[in-house]
């Protein structure tokens, strides 16, 4: 599948223009600012040693107590730092508190910088003595003793294998190659969410917070399921397509777009470096430094390093590391990939940063400049390379821009700014600007299925939850569920089932129950779009999350026999039971746990009905084809109990970018269906 082109063929030497590097200016007086540090490179913790970090400052004495070479007070009355006032016979005293303070908070310094990092963890211990014990998975555990009862426990992380150094190239993909990878992708990034959101749901206590994005990111890694960790890939990802979305940093390097969990400039070492110099292979623009200029195409990249905690240049950079490792890229004429910090509102971080990739630039040239701080900064000029996709950071814009002002920024094409005639919590767009087709503004829109009346017998209020101040664990509906909500507190569906309930009108709980998610119609705004290749389709002008409820596939409920009736006019219907069940796949933990067993409860027969789109229908009749669809239909229960006539919710599968089309799988016709005649509704089925 393709070729995997060998870094020695990489040499493609680029025209580059000719600089003249700044001289380094004569440093003025400053105030002295500690630098902060460039974070350690993910192996290099991962070899840290296992001995104790610190120990006693004894000297060594022999069997009749003097020292071999000297006694303990000619030692330290050669320091001069010891006061004077300090009396004779007290020198190593004071010196061993002196100690012991600065061994203290280097200790809390070091071990917190670690533990920072992911590699060790500190627990304060009581203890007496000093030891070290390996367990069998290459972990140790090292006390850390002094003179008093406190001491610490450190515990290093289980080491792995180092990343590949090997450079290659991936060319001449065919097209059932890039779905093979792009299928490859999607399935990791789901399985990414899937134990992020589980993990974040977990309960650890009042005082305790976990981030589901690392611990995600640390089981993939524990399972070698983190991607392209064999080889070192120049150019672009297979699997992963300009515009792709993240919401994670771990994320990046989960699918190997940018493996640096905090620094900025991906990079192969030069101690891994087959050639031995440093090879730079990614670069994540943000505006972490004053003195980057981002035009778009062309991007004025400063270099790493020389920054204290606040972000601010404090002393000179150094033409090492990344910094070097960029120049050295553009010596060889080897491209990098741009990954763009982007502020999304909503996006569901705390920073509010979302990651998007940008796709490939080339290095033409740098400096070494004053920055604005007045510190030595290298400038790294990098251009995009022509003939590829639109920047998905530059999408993200004009779906801002579209979302509030639709004929400002695309004055021609808009049919309708609101098909659904405001019965959506937010308007439903018609854009068409290829032919005349003004169909979808013909049809009724319908906001939630009709079912038949026979449905709703026998429902009350004694058949809903009694929750009056908020639902929790012993909530009916949750009982239900299996003993708990299938949603986080964001509305982010946990785990795919046959079935789900929601919270009803027929629940006391208050209408801000966690349980209720899908009942409450549109939270994002989406418009109808008409194609030259694939007739109409739907597509977000919001960035949708992995997880997050879409809308509802509604018509008019018909059973088998109203179906057949329907059909002998060729009327438009869709069958609920020619969806397959790709709910399976969301919280689907297999290649995790050989154990797992996706849900089978609650447990629904098989849906024997039909529903007609013919006159009435909204925005999901109109959603294409996929066999790797980004949404699932999730069937759904909450006004009703008849477990044979679910509502059919769409969730979202993975990150949906603005712009981008929802797709879904239709299945195949079964004997039933099979039967029918051709249906109307072409487009419904077209691949």
């Amino acid at each position: 599948m393709g070729s995997l082109v060998p870094f020695q063929d990489l040499n493609l030497q680029l025209e580059t223009t000719n600089f003249t590097s700044s001289p380094i200016p004569t440093p003025r007086i400053f105030p002295m600012i500690e630098p902060k540090l460039e974070p350690l490179d993910e192996y290099t913790q991962a070899d840290l040693q296992t001995t104790p970090f610190f120990s006693n400052p004894s000297p060594n004495f022999n069997n009749s107590g003097s020292s071999s070479a000297f006694t303990p007070t000619q030692q330290l009355r050669t320091s001069d730092s010891i006061p004077p006032e300090i009396p004779p016979g007290f020198e190593e005293t004071y010196v061993y508190s002196e100690f012991k303070r600065i061994s203290d908070q280097y200790k809390e310094a070091f071990a917190g910088r670690m533990q920072h990092f992911g590699d060790v963890e500190v627990f304060e211990h009581l203890h007496s003595h000093v030891e070290v014990v390996e367990d069998p998975d290459s972990h140790a555990i090292v006390s850390v003793n002094n003179d008093t009862q406190a001491s610490e426990i450190v515990i290093a992380r289980k080491r792995y294998p180092q990343r590949s150094s090997e450079l290659v190239r991936v060319t001449d993909l065919k097209p059932e190659d890039q779905r093979y990878h792009r299928d490859a992708v999607r399935r990791t990034r789901m399985l990414f969410d899937s134990l992020r959101i589980l993990s974040n749901n977990q309960h650890l206590g009042p005082h305790r917070r976990r981030r589901g994005d690392l611990r995600a990111c640390k089981i993939l890694r524990e399972h070698g399921l983190w991607m392209h960790r064999d080889k070192r890939i120049v150019g672009a990802i297979p699997g992963v397509l300009i515009g792709d979305v993240f919401f994670f940093r771990m994320e990046l390097c989960v699918v190997g777009l940018h493996g640096q969990s905090q620094a900025g400039i991906d990079y192969v070492p030069a101690s891994q470096s087959s050639i031995g110099e440093p090879i730079a292979t990614s670069v994540i623009v943000s505006g972490g430094y004053e003195d980057n200029q981002d035009g778009g195409d062309v991007i004025i990249h400063a270099g790493q390093g020389g920054q204290d905690k606040h972000t601010r240049q404090c002393v000179h950079q150094k033409l090492e590391c990344g910094n070097l490792a960029l120049e050295r890229s553009m010596h060889y004429g080897v491209e990098v990939r741009v990954i763009r910090v982007f502020k999304y509102e909503g996006s569901g971080n705390a920073s509010g940063d979302v990651y998007v990739y940008d796709g490939l630039y080339r290095i033409v040239e740098y400096c070494f400049d004053i920055g604005k701080a007045g510190f030595g900064v290298y400038k790294f000029k990098l251009v995009r390379i022509e003939n590829q996709e639109e920047m998905g950071s530059a999408i993200l814009r004009f779906a801002q821009n579209l979302r509030i002002r639709p004929l400002v920024a695309r004055p021609t094409g808009y049919v309708s700014l609101d098909i659904s005639r405001k019965k959506e919590n937010v308007p439903v767009f018609l854009f068409n600007d290829i032919d005349d087709n003004h169909d979808p503004v013909y049809f009724d829109y319908l906001v939630k299925t009709v079912y038949p009346p026979f449905v709703y017998q026998n429902v009350g209020s004694g058949n809903g939850c009694e929750c009056i101040d908020g639902c929790g664990d012993n909530c009916f509906c949750a009982m239900r569920n299996g003993g708990q909500f299938s949603y986080d507190n964001n509305g982010i569906l946990l785990r795919g089932k046959p079935l789900v309930f929601e919270c009803g009108p027929h629940c006391l709980c208050p209408p801000t129950c966690q349980n209720r998610v899908s009942q409450k119609g549109l939270r994002n705004r989406f418009e109808v779009f008409r194609s030259r290749e694939t007739g109409w389709g739907v597509r977000t002008l919001d960035l949708i999350q992995a997880g997050s409820f879409i809308f509802e596939f509604t018509g008019v409920v018909l059973t088998r026999e109203q179906a057949q009736i329907f059909t002998m006019n060729g009327d438009s219907l869709v069958y609920p039971s020619r969806f397959p069940k790709r709910w399976a796949e969301w919280g689907d933990l297999s290649q995790i746990y050989p154990n797992y067993v996706r849900s089978a409860y609650p447990s629904i027969p098989p849906l024997d009905f039909a529903m007609d789109v013919s006159r009435m229908r909204n925005l999901a009749c109109y959603i294409r084809y996929s066999s790797s669809p980004n949404a699932m239909v999730q069937p759904m229960l909450y006004d009703h109990n008849h477990v044979s006539f679910p509502h059919l919710m769409l969730f979202a599968m993975e990150n949906i970018p603005p712009l981008k089309e929802i797709s879904i799988d239709y299945g195949v016709a079964d004997e039933w269906t099979g039967k029918l005649g051709h249906l109307r509704l072409t487009n419904l089925y077209s691949s």
